[in-house]
C-alpha cells in the first residue's frame, strides 16, 4: 500500500505518490492532474465533487460549496436537505475523491496520506484538517505547511545548501516561508502570512468590474441574482487566468439578464493594466508578510538562494513582478507552482510510511530526510487584567515541549479555567482563543497555595495538547478543552459512516448507470440487427427479440432511484436475456 500526499487547495486539490524515487502527480479521473475543491448536492441526492460539481455551479449556486478551506477551524455550517455540513465533512468528500483517484491510479487500497496546511494555519484549523482526513478514510500521517512542501520538492533537484524564500500565493490563503535546504535537511526558519487572501480575492475584484459595468450600461443591477453573479465569477476567473499570459481579453456572457426589451448581454474588454489597478493593493499587501519573514529570520533578501512562487494566483504577472521587486531576485521557474506542494507531500508521505514499515524502497531516492518547521503563530495565555502572556513565541522548531506553574488567583478555589490563545496582540480579546482548559479537583487551599505544573506539547503537525499535574500530590488533574469549533470524537464517528454510507450509495448509483448505459447500447445493436437482418431470422427469434428489446426499454424508461430491489433485479435479468439473443 503506497502512501500519498495531498494539497487540499481552496480552489484546486492535487495528489501525488512516490514512483520510482521521484514523486509523480496522479492524473484523476476525469484527466486532469488538478481537481476543483469544489461539492455539489444534486436535487436527486446525488453528491458531485470536482470539475462534475463545478460545471454546473452558475445552474445550481445555492446547493453548490467551493472554497471551503477558508471556514476551517470555524463553526461555520452549510444546511443542504435537513442536513447540517461542517467544512471538516465537506472537506472529506474532496479528500475521499483524490484517494479514490489515487487508488485507481495506483490500482490498490490507500490509506496513509501526508495533508498540507497554509503555514499561517492555526491549531483549530490544522486540528480540522486532520479530521477531514479522518473522517475519508486516511491515516493522517503528518499535517505539513504548504510551503515547507514546496521547499521539499525543489529541494531535491536543488539539493546544495541555500536559503529560499518560499512566496505561496493560492486560491485562498497568503504564505511566505524562509527556509534553509542542507544535506537532507529542510529547516523552516520563520513563516508569515495571511489566511484570508488568494486568487478568490481577485476574482471578486474583477467580478464586481464586470458588474458595476453591466449596471451602468444596462440599468440593471444583477449583484443579487445568485445565478447571474455566479456565471460572472467563473467568467472573471477565466479572464485572469488569460491576463497572464495576455494583454487583454473580452468577456462574453450571452443571455445575462432580462431587460424590458428582451434578453440583455455582457460583452466587456478587460485590459491587463485595468486588472492589475483593480487588484494592486491586494497584491501590495503581501509586503508586509514578507517583510517580517525575512526580518524574523535575520537575513537580508540580497542572502536568499532562491525566491519559489506556489500557488496558481503567482502566475498573474503583477505579482511575479512585485516579488522581483521586494527581493531583487527573479523568481525561480523550476517547479510548477499548481503541482509542486502534492509532490512534496507525497516525498514526505513515502519517507515517513518506508519508516515506519522499515522499506527504504518507499523513501525518496533511498536517502533519509528530516523536516524541520515552525510554530507560525504564538501561544499565549490569559492572565490578571485580561494580557496575553506569551508561552510560546512564533517561529519556534516544532516539535516543542513547555511547562509552566499556574496556581490560584482566589482563596479555597477548586478548579482553575485557563484561557489559551494564538496570535500576537498584547490583550486577550484581541487574538484567538484556541481552547479553554479547567482545571478541576484543586484541594481546597489559600490563594498562591496549589502549584499545578501545566505542559503544552505541540507535535510535528503543529497540534497542541494540554496536561495538567498537581505538584503537592503527584496526582495528574483532569483537563475539559472546550472549543466549540472542534468536533468531538462522536460528532468525528458519524461523519465517517455517513461518509462510507455515501460511497456505498455512490458505487451503487455508479453501477445502475453503468448498467443502464450496457442496456442502452444492447437496446441499440438489437434494433440494428433487426433492421438490417430482420427479414432473414426466424420468426420465433425475432419476437423473443423484440419482446426482450421492450422488457429492457420498459425498464429504461423508469428513474432508477425509484426502482425497488425486485425491480433492479429484473431489469438486469432482462438485460442478460437480451445479451444472450444477441
Amino acid at each position: 500500500m503506497s502512501a500519498i500526499g495531498i494539497d487540499l487547495g481552496t480552489t484546486n486539490s492535487c495528489v501525488a505518490c512516490v514512483e520510482g524515487g521521484n514523486p509523480e502527480v496522479i492524473v484523476n479521473a476525469e484527466g486532469e492532474r488538478t481537481t476543483p475543491s469544489v461539492v455539489a448536492f444534486t436535487k436527486d441526492g446525488e453528491r458531485l465533487v470536482g470539475t462534475v460539481a463545478q460545471r454546473q455551479t452558475a445552474m445550481n449556486p445555492a446547493r453548490t460549496i467551493s472554497s471551503v478551506k477558508r471556514q476551517m477551524g470555524t463553526d461555520w455550517r452549510k444546511d443542504i436537505d435537513g442536513k447540517s455540513y461542517s467544512p471538516q465533512e465537506i472537506s472529506a468528500m474532496i479528500l475521499r475523491k483524490l484517494r479514490r483517484d489515487a487508488e485507481r491510479f495506483q490500482g490498490q487500497d490507500v490509506k496513509d496520506a501526508v495533508i498540507t496546511v497554509p503555514a499561517y494555519f492555526n491549531d483549530m484549523q490544522r486540528n480540522a484538517t486532520k479530521d477531514a482526513g479522518t473522517i475519508a478514510g486516511l491515516n493522517v500521517l503528518r499535517i505539513i505547511n504548504e510551503p515547507t512542501a514546496a521547499a521539499l520538492a525543489y529541494g531535491l533537484d536543488h539539493g546544495d545548501p541555500q536559503m529560499v524564500m518560499v512566496y505561496d500565493l493560492g486560491g485562498g490563503t497568503f504564505d511566505v516561508s524562509i527556509i534553509e535546504i542542507g544535506d537532507g535537511v529542510i529547516e523552516v526558519l520563520s513563516t508569515a502570512g495571511n489566511n484570508h487572501l488568494g486568487g478568490d480575492d481577485f476574482d471578486e475584484r474583477l467580478a464586481k468590474h464586470l458588474i458595476d459595468a453591466f449596471q451602468r450600461t444596462s440599468g440593471i443591477d444583477i449583484a443579487h441574482d445568485a445565478m447571474a453573479r455566479e456565471r460572472i465569477l467563473e467568467a472573471a476567473e477565466a479572464a485572469k487566468r488569460e491576463l497572464s499570459s495576455a494583454e487583454s481579453t473580452v468577456v462574453s456572457l450571452p443571455y445575462l439578464a432580462q431587460g424590458p426589451a428582451g434578453p440583455v448581454h455582457l460583452e466587456q474588454t478587460v485590459t491587463r493594466a485595468e486588472f492589475d489597478r483593480l487588484t494592486h493593493d491586494l497584491v501590495d499587501s503581501t509586503t508586509d508578510a514578507v517583510n517580517q519573514a525575512l526580518n524574523d529570520a535575520g537575513i537580508a533578501a540580497s542572502e536568499l538562494g532562491a525566491v519559489l512562487l506556489v500557488g496558481g494566483s503567482t502566475r498573474i504577472p503583477a505579482v511575479q513582478e512585485h516579488v522581483q521587486r521586494l527581493t531583487g531576485k527573479r523568481p525561480s521557474s523550476s517547479i510548477n507552482p499548481d503541482e509542486c506542494v502534492a509532490q512534496g507531500a507525497a516525498i514526505q508521505a513515502a519517507t515517513l510510511a518506508g519508516a515506519r514499515s522499515g522499506c527504504t524502497d518507499l523513501m525518496p531516492r533511498g536517502g533519509e530526510l528530516l523536516l524541520l518547521d515552525v510554530i507560525p503563530i504564538s501561544f499565549a495565555i490569559e492572565t490578571v487584567g485580561g494580557v496575553a502572556t506569551r508561552v510560546i513565541e512564533r517561529n519556534t522548531t516544532l516539535p516543542v515541549h513547555y511547562e509552566q506553574i499556574f496556581t490560584t488567583a482566589a482563596p479555597f478555589q477548586t478548579k482553575v479555567e485557563i484561557n489559551v490563545m494564538q496570535g500576537e496582540r498584547p490583550m486577550a480579546a484581541d487574538n484567538k482563543t484556541i481552547g479553554k482548559f479547567t482545571l478541576k479537583g484543586i484541594k481546597r487551599a489559600p490563594a498562591g497555595t496549589p502549584q499545578i505544573n501545566v505542559s503544552f506539547d505541540i507535535d510535528a503537525n503543529g497540534i497542541l495538547t494540554v496536561r495538567a499535574q498537581d505538584l503537592g500530590t503527584g496526582n495528574e488533574q483532569s483537563i475539559t478543552i472546550t472549543d466549540s469549533e472542534r468536533m468531538t470524537d462522536s460528532e468525528i464517528q458519524d461523519a465517517i459512516r455517513d461518509a462510507e454510507r455515501y460511497e456505498e450509495e455512490d458505487n451503487a448509483r455508479r453501477a445502475s448507470m453503468e448498467e443502464r448505459n450496457d442496456a442502452e447500447r444492447l437496446v441499440a445493436e438489437a434494433q440494428e440487427k433487426l433492421k438490417a437482418h430482420g427479414k432473414e431470422m426466424e420468426k420465433d427469434d425475432k419476437r423473443r427479440l423484440k419482446a426482450s428489446v421492450a422488457n429492457v426499454q420498459r425498464y429504461l424508461a423508469k428513474r432508477p432511484e425509484k426502482m425497488k430491489d425486485a425491480e433492479r433485479a429484473n431489469f438486469s435479468n432482462a438485460i442478460t436475456e437480451l445479451k444472450s439473443l444477441l
